[in-house]
């Protein structure tokens, strides 16, 4: 590469380094962009996503007849988010302008580079605790046809087309170990080239140094990413509101995703804020067909299954199926470390969904038919029946005593009365008897059976778990599952970097879950779901247009 002078340095090759380098190009920079895997990470963990995108009013919402506005989401935003400390300033401008770009240009921007969207938008995160607290009060989680990779590919095809014109350079296998600065500024970074792998993406990747590299250019954009990968780190910083963190988790990400950056940026003097925010899920599932190690799976659920704790009671609500994530994590873990759905085979087929590109086949590579037969055709779709044939955490019984003795036996440590769980089965069936009911579950299937969405291909038709007709019974263990970090490198609006004073590190830009999404933790204490991909195109979309 010494034949090329970037401007712009990008380090990480995921979604927001793409946007920011599309940008910077844009503007006439030449930029270096470096990854510390292959080529055939290019897209980084947005490939792996179900690829939904937050947006607010969109045409796809009013056909829908869903009535948003930026008004409304912004409010949502601060009743989920709970900004409370002195150092969200800029996480909450950061918030802000997303929201004015999520019902602004956001749409009309990604259509433009050829993104199109599935026509029932999804109601994720739906609170339930009130109106002034978390969750969307409407459906906002758009899904783009070809799910994760349909979101990478454009900026990817973009990456390629620059290369080819001499106006990008891509330093795959690089490895940055620490960032250049000299006079208070940040004027390049060097690291080690690792040897070449042909792992497909995902995997784990050999760190084998082959050689050593130095680059200098006006600005570095760190694009790095999060710690989900990085269990020892989680842990350090997982937060005592949650309860004590768990002993075993699914990874949710591969185990590139190391957290590696934000300590090499700290030495080289980049401010950290808010690394005890993070979003984990209830939901894991080990995959009986890993790609990285201790890969997990997040089941979508629609609201019916019962949910119960590792002690065998019966969650309350808001601790319902898709209405609060970390609140029913916080719940989840003031008893034990897993949880469970107890189900029947009307509910799978109908409410459950995996997230990820490989797991939605018919939204990545298909097209009307293929959604058609996987989504209302008969059984759960070819992913979840899948699991539910291999996966070790299902487990199908005709009756509920076999159903229990399985589940103990799966969970020999905390085990569940058989007629603890029947009582309270029994208990929330008896409320099926007239329209009315006190039952707060029930309340919530039948109200999101009023959005057209929900009751075409997410909520299934009330009707008795223990009703013969129903089965077979199904209990899925669930494990909390890794994901994201809603803190990170601090930056202002401009996404540029700041030193732990307040003052701008000269030079340095961060963009994407390495700075929060933006500002350092752009979602406070709660993401709204959408807002992941979001956050990593708008702020590096913001970072690439400055640096």
């Amino acid at each position: 590469m010494s034949e090329f002078t970037p401007d712009v340095i990008i380090i990480g090759a995921g979604l927001a380094g793409m946007a920011a380098a599309h940008e910077a190009v844009l503007r006439g920079r030449r930029v270096l962009m470096l990854d510390q895997e292959g080529q055939q990470s290019l897209g980084g963990q947005a490939f792996w996503s179900l690829g939904g995108l937050f947006m607010v009013d969109s045409p796809e919402q009013r056909r829908l007849g869903i009535k948003d506005s930026a008004e409304l989401a912004w409010s949502d935003w601060q009743g989920s988010a709970q900004f409370d400390r002195d150092e969200d300033a800029n996480p909450r401008l950061w918030a802000e302008k997303f929201i004015e770009f999520a019902a602004g240009d956001m749409r009309s921007w990604l259509h433009g580079l050829g993104m199109r969207w599935f026509p029932v938008v999804g109601w994720a995160e739906r609170g339930g605790a009130g109106a002034n607290g978390h969750g969307n009060t409407v459906p906002r989680f758009h899904i783009t046809w070809g799910t994760g990779t349909g979101v990478v590919k454009p900026f990817a095809d973009l990456m390629v087309r620059y290369a080819a014109d001499g106006r990008l350079k891509m330093g795959f296998r690089h490895r940055v170990n620490n960032l250049i600065v000299e006079n208070g500024a940040v004027k390049g970074v060097s690291g080690d080239v690792l040897e070449e792998s042909r792992a497909p993406r995902g995997q784990s990747t050999s760190r084998q140094v082959v050689s050593s590299f130095e680059h200098r250019a006006e600005a570095v954009i760190i694009c790095s990413g999060g710690i989900g990968g990085n269990h020892a780190m989680v842990r350090a910083h997982w937060p005592a509101r949650l309860g004590k963190a768990p002993k075993t988790m699914v990874a949710g990400v591969p185990d590139y995703v190391d957290g590696r950056m934000h300590g090499i940026a700290a030495k080289a003097g980049a401010g950290l804020i808010n690394e005890d925010r993070m979003w984990h899920y209830c939901e894991g599932i080990q995959n009986f067909d890993p790609i990285w190690p201790n890969h997990g799976i997040r089941i979508l659920p629609g609201p019916s299954s019962m949910w119960f704790d590792a002690k065998g009671d019966r969650m309350e609500a808001p601790y319902l199926p898709g209405f609060d994530t970390l609140g029913t994590l916080r719940r989840i873990l003031s008893v034990g470390e897993h949880s469970w759905f107890i189900l029947t085979q009307k509910i799978i087929e109908k409410e459950f969904a995996l997230s990820g590109s490989e797991q939605n086949a018919d939204l990545t590579e298909g097209g009307w038919r293929e959604v058609l037969q996987a989504r209302l055709g008969k059984g759960a779709t070819p992913a979840v029946e899948a699991f539910k044939q291999k996966g070790a955490d299902f487990i199908v019984a005709d009756g509920l005593e076999e159903l229990v003795a399985q589940m103990n036996a799966l969970t020999p440590h905390a085990p569940v009365g058989l007629e603890h769980i029947r009582s309270q089965i029994k208990a929330r069936d008896a409320q099926l008897a007239n329209p009315f009911c006190k039952d707060a579950q029930i309340t919530a299937i039948h109200g999101a059976r009023q959005y057209k969405g929900d009751k075409l291909i997410r909520t299934a038709k009330p009707h008795a778990i223990l009703g013969a007709a129903n089965g077979p019974l199904i209990a899925v263990r669930l494990n909390v599952i890794t994901r994201k970090s809603l803190g990170g490198l601090h930056t202002d609006i401009e996404g540029r970097v700041l030193a732990p004073d307040g003052t701008v590190l000269d030079g340095l830009f961060a963009a994407g879950e390495a700075s929060g999404f933006g500002g350092g933790g752009y979602h406070g204490y709660n993401a709204l779901e959408g807002t992941f991909l979001g956050g990593c195109l708008f702020s590096g979309r913001t970072a690439g247009r400055h640096a």
